[in-house]
């Protein structure tokens, strides 16, 4: 599936949106196209390049940051899809502090796990086992709902995402 970077006016990442929907705001003339994704979209009179970046014609006001929501996608993606305690593939996402034991679903008390790992470990605080964190949890930077959307972001769009997330 095709998936568009959208800029706003003013060239600061607003969304990721399907090729289609990237391709209906380029016809509208609400967008227009920076960068194209290579495949292209037939109809009878018309032949587009399904674009992969668009920037908005209209500046949209941005009142406050994004804020990313924790997810289980978003935490693997955050972990590179790695246990925290042993390095394995993860597949399981495992709380620091229980909830049990009060901890909060956050992402700086989330992490992804190995089943072993997190069956392991099972309510009990760290200091009560002996795995170790490899690094820290924290809130991803940013940019970071864009590698989420995505998975990995596509050589096209580095140019127009600062600090490419």
């Amino acid at each position: 599936m095709v998936r568009a970077l959208v800029l706003n006016g003013t060239y600061e990442p607003l969304a990721v949106v399907t090729g289609r929907r990237a391709v209906v705001l380029v016809l509208g003339d609400k967008a227009d196209a920076l960068e194209g994704s290579g495949l292209w979209l037939h109809a009878e009179r018309l032949a587009l390049e399904m674009p992969s970046v668009i920037r908005l014609r209209a500046v949209v006001k941005v009142t406050r940051q994004r804020d990313l929501p924790i997810s289980r996608q978003g935490v693997f993606v955050r972990d590179d899809h790695c246990c925290q305690y042993c390095g394995n593939r993860a597949e399981t996402l495992d709380h620091v502090v229980p909830r049990s034991r009060g901890g909060l679903h956050c992402w700086e008390n989330v992490v992804a796990a190995c089943r072993p790992c997190n069956v392991g470990k099972a309510d009990r605080l760290l200091p009560d086992t002996r795995l170790r964190l490899g690094r820290p949890p924290v809130q991803p930077r940013r940019l970071s709902w864009v590698m989420v959307a995505v998975g990995q972001v596509p050589d096209q769009w580095r140019p127009w995402l600062p600090q490419a997330a």
